[in-house]
């Protein structure tokens, strides 16, 4: 991988993803026109265009920032991660940094520490399929919020600065777009920020959550536990363009290698493939539909009880 790595230029390393989220970010002014359409289709055009920009660079951009994957540089890693962290996601950038790249990504599929519980909420039952997405809008400032409490007021004071960010996107919607009233503008925020909030949930749980889980003090080696507890999704064009590939069909490769950008994690794909299947070690792939179906059919199971803890006999 290291190989491949140098051998690749600025372009395939950063270049390429650093352009999906600047072209996103031009396609801001022609979502927030095209709302302005009293037609059908163009208004559509609007909502999708919004919906699929605001995606790409809370998702796909902050994922990316969170590990440092859009530069070499450490200062510029800083900004690219208040940027899309804290503007554009609403998330203090060091909370948010710590959870997803010190716990989940140090502790992946470890009971009470990186075993995708906080993606659980087993009270709702099937509804959290399909009805509960819709509510992440409106569950994400909430949550940004209650994580203030756990850091310096200088940097709570930050966020909350970046959070103005909402009100641009009311006051865009309402002197740009040309709504008539408040609640047709919130309206519209809600639909566009939760356009894809069904493939987001969906695939923070199934690919880890149903895979074998582990002690703290009883986990594998790395390698083990990246092979083990980490499952790729087919390619999808447009969760590969607003979720990123090392959030879809190369997550394996990015839990293995988590500095990389997704242009490179799905360059790596083939060599880190051979690797594990020559070894014999695993390289968890499911369909969409296929993970859906399980969760559906196993909800309890995987949802609701604890999961049990996997012996690292035979390994």
């Amino acid at each position: 991988v290291r190989k491949v790595v140098k051998s690749s230029s600025w372009w395939e390393r950063h270049g390429v993803d650093i352009s999906i989220l600047a072209c996103s970010f031009l396609l801001l002014p022609a979502g927030f026109l095209c709302l302005r359409s009293a037609q059908a289709i163009p208004f559509l055009v609007g909502v999708l265009t919004l919906g699929v920009v605001h995606h790409t660079l809370t998702v796909k951009g902050s994922h990316l920032a969170s590990h440092n994957a859009l530069t070499e540089s450490k200062s510029w890693g800083k900004v690219w991660a208040i940027f899309f962290i804290e503007l554009c996601s609403a998330f203090t950038a060091e909370q948010a940094t710590y959870n997803h790249v010190k716990i989940h990504h140090g502790y992946t599929n470890v009971i009470g520490l990186g075993d995708s519980s906080t993606w659980k909420l087993p009270f709702l039952n099937h509804v959290y399929m399909f009805i509960a997405p819709l509510a992440v809008p409106i569950i994400t400032p909430l949550v940004a919020l209650d994580l203030l409490r756990n850091v310096e007021w200088k940097a709570a004071l930050r966020t909350l600065c970046c959070m103005l960010v909402f009100y641009c996107h009311y006051w865009l919607l309402l002197h740009v777009s040309g709504f008539q009233s408040p609640w047709s503008a919130l309206l519209c925020m809600l639909l566009t920020r939760s356009l894809l909030a069904h493939p987001y949930i969906h695939v923070n749980i199934f690919q880890h959550i149903g895979l074998p889980m582990f002690a703290a003090d009883r986990k594998p080696k790395r390698i083990h536990l990246m092979s083990l507890g980490v499952l790729n999704l087919p390619r999808n064009a447009l969760l590969d363009w607003s979720f990123g590939h090392s959030l879809i069909s190369c997550h394996v490769e990015h839990h293995l290698f988590p500095s990389l950008s997704d242009n490179m994690c799905l360059k790596i794909k083939p060599v880190v493939s051979q690797y594990l299947k020559q070894k014999k070690l695993p390289y968890n792939e499911d369909t969409y539909t296929s993970r859906l179906r399980l969760f559906l059919q196993r909800y309890e199971e995987l949802m609701v009880h604890a999961p049990p803890i996997t012996e690292l006999v035979g390994i």
